[in-house]
């Protein structure tokens, strides 16, 4: 076989014929018979496409919310995605639905509105993507007509990929529709309405003179029915609009313009024929059409938008009102949106607008996701991502959107904490509805991701030689960048930036101590000895029992000395010891009940968390990390140490480079602890 051949044999001619169907009109009021839905109005289909990837509801403090799969990444090959929004996307998804059932904002320009890089645009491209794949599969199908047999004439196909139905007079289209006894799911009815474009209503006259007024003669012998596939790229029923300096904008590019070739050729410049119908709403009926910051337009092209939004009409030059059938989407910025609400003159604008604002993330696992996609191993090969490198750069980033916390108690790393679904003792689900509450303006200031994404890069070509990059490369970066940032106007707001920074670096140093404590009590077979001890004697000491001593064989009482050892490492108080340990045997006792696995050492993280640190305090005196300090370490030490760095390895992440660093980095910080206690 040829290089050619090969190539072909991986094309389905049979998907491309069902994807470029063609038949008369007769077939396709067969296939509207049959699925009525292939006539749905641009929202209808819209919001289909949306629920045809389904939606998941769950509960989040107390409020019940849906995730749209439609806007996670790799659906269909696409490669954007979008994080932690589920209640704007919620929002947005709810006026198509209301769209669809035609309750008003169909007539409505929804408007995107939130700080740069909040995902706006993203969110009107992957809906036009998904439009372009939906019209692809069977239920998002869709079908325009061409006038064909015309005297000395090429077939002409409808300009605007119109619904092959608006063929049927407007009088008799309700009638019509009864008689075809549609199948139809649910309380779905055809929604055509609207006359033909000005084209195609040319040639329905002039046709339906040639036969005397006789319809049906029209229709068979002159109209085609072909399916058509809605693409930006082809400009099919999507469309794309970006305002341009003044002296350069035309309202043409709205509504189409003349054809001075075709002026030549059909004598008159009134002819339909002689119009190009190509302007962004013509082109995008059917579909979308998206307006690339809105509130930057022309006031001349704010009139072609507010008839396309209420009337459903547009108005070409030297032809009447055109019928639309499309979603108007546009997105903008907080400082054009302040604008309109300012100017007078825009009201009709704002009357006619659905806002829907898109903020900022501020959840931290979901900001941490749009880092981990740009940045996942994969697509930086040959350079390693220190653990936590990631976390650090997207905490702070959320620091910066956050409103400081009303509560003189709670800080904004707890703040943070909290929105992120850690539990906090003296905080619950009502705390964080409440602090989201009188946060009106959370998410719609603070750093954008870009700014992050930006510095991360700069760290990796930045520390290339090195082959790893960790945490405090990258916070060194973002520091660094914000005395040229663009979007920071006073040395206050920069110095607050830099002090959230400050607060990343301690949460990162209790991390990494954190870590570095597991790999060295990372022995589970002390940890097990441990657990098992402190268990029995809590349940000797909750039952009021005593405990067999197991070398001497006595009963002896609870060992208070040990239980507290490790009680006092997570924080848990003299007077508080007895909630707790009640706590720990309730919840094992409810295991039982509910015949679920064995309570382990490891299943509860408040207890995992304080035998590992008991162990850990057991253990740090005989591995003597601070050797790495002072550059002194005996062979044994070493093989410890050596030990340790495998655990990191193995267990967290880390590659030899940031392994070594981040044991430098915590041995430094002991023997500072160490001094500090020698000093007191």
């Amino acid at each position: 076989m040829s290089l050619i051949e090969k190539i072909a044999g991986l094309h389905d001619a049979k998907v491309f014929q069902n994807l470029h169907w063609v038949g008369s009109f007769e077939d396709y009021l067969q296939l509207v018979k049959e699925s009525p839905k292939i006539t749905r109005t641009a929202f209808q289909r819209v919001y289909d496409m949306v629920l045809s990837y389904g939606k998941e509801e769950y509960i989040d403090n107390k409020k019940t919310l849906v995730h749209y799969p439609f806007f996670d990444d790799l659906q269909h090959g696409r490669t954007d995605a979008i994080f932690g929004l589920d209640i704007p996307l919620m929002r947005l998804v709810n006026l198509f639905n209301s769209a669809a059932m035609r309750y008003g904002t169909e007539k409505r320009v929804l408007l995107l509105h939130g700080p740069v890089g909040s995902a706006k645009s993203t969110i009107v491209r992957l809906l036009k993507q998904g439009l372009e794949e939906y019209s692809k599969t069977p239920s998002g199908a869709l079908y325009t007509l061409v006038w064909t047999n015309l005297e000395g004439e090429e077939d002409l196909p409808c300009p605007m990929h119109e619904e092959p139905l608006r063929l049927i007079p407007s009088e008799i289209r309700a009638s019509a529709i009864k008689t075809m006894d549609l199948e139809t799911d649910g309380d779905f009815s055809i929604p055509v309405e609207g006359e033909l474009c000005p084209m195609c209503r040319f040639m329905f006259m002039k046709l339906l003179e040639k036969y005397d007024g006789h319809w049906e003669e029209v229709v068979k012998k002159h109209i085609q029915v072909k399916r058509i596939i809605l693409s930006e790229q082809d400009r099919i029923g999507i469309g794309t609009f970006q305002p341009k300096d003044e002296k350069n904008q035309d309202s043409t590019e709205l509504t189409g313009d003349l054809n001075y070739r075709k002026i030549a050729i059909y004598g008159s410049d009134s002819d339909p024929r002689a119009f190009n119908f190509d302007g962004e709403f013509n082109i995008a009926n059917r579909g979308i059409i998206e307006f690339i910051e809105v509130l930057k337009l022309d006031v001349a092209f704010l009139y072609d938008l507010l008839s396309a939004s209420q009337e459903h009409k547009i108005k070409p030059k030297k032809f009447p009102q055109t019928d639309i059938d499309e979603v108007i989407i546009g997105h903008t910025n907080e400082p054009e949106y302040k604008k309109l609400q300012s100017n007078d003159y825009m009201e009709a604008l704002r009357d006619r607008t659905v806002k829907v604002d898109i903020p900022y993330i501020t959840k931290l696992s979901e900001e941490i996701k749009i880092y981990q996609k740009d940045f996942s191993q994969d697509n930086v090969p040959g350079i390693h991502i220190a653990p936590h490198t990631l976390e650090t750069a997207a905490m702070w980033a959320v620091l910066t959107r956050l409103e400081e916390p009303k509560k003189a108690q709670l800080t904004l790393l707890q703040k943070l904490k909290l929105y992120d679904g850690k539990l906090l003792t003296g905080f619950t689900e009502d705390s964080v509805k409440e602090l989201r509450k009188e946060s009106k303006r959370e998410g719609m200031e603070g750093i954008s991701p870009r700014y992050v994404q930006d510095k991360i890069s700069n760290a990796l070509v930045a520390d290339h030689a090195q082959g790893c990059i960790n945490p405090f490369v990258v916070m060194n970066e973002l520091e660094s960048g914000l005395k040229h940032h663009s979007l920071i106007n006073s040395d206050e707001q920069r110095a607050q930036y830099k002090e959230l920074l400050g607060v990343v670096r301690q949460e990162y140093e209790e991390i990494v101590k954190n870590e570095v404590q597991r790999a060295i009590s990372a022995d589970e077979e002390a940890l097990e000895n441990i657990f098992k001890n402190y268990i029995d004697n809590i349940k000797a000491y909750t039952q009021k029992e005593k405990v067999k001593n197991p070398y001497t064989g006595q009963y002896e009482e609870p060992d208070e000395r040990l239980m507290r050892a490790i009680e006092e490492k997570i924080g848990i108080s003299e007077s508080g010891k007895d909630d707790f340990r009640r706590e720990i045997m309730n919840f094992i006792a409810a295991r039982v009940v509910e015949k679920k696995p064995p309570f382990k050492w490891d299943t509860n993280d408040r207890l995992r968390r304080a035998l590992e640190l008991k162990l850990f305090e057991d253990k740090k005196d005989t591995i003597r990390l601070t050797s790495l300090v002072t550059g002194v370490a005996d062979q044994e030490s070493q093989d410890k140490i050596d030990v340790v760095k495998a655990r990191l390895k193995s267990q967290f992440g880390y590659c030899e480079v940031c392994a070594t660093d981040v044991l430098n980095f915590v041995a430094s910080i002991f023997a500072r602890g160490d001094t500090e206690d020698e000093e007191k």
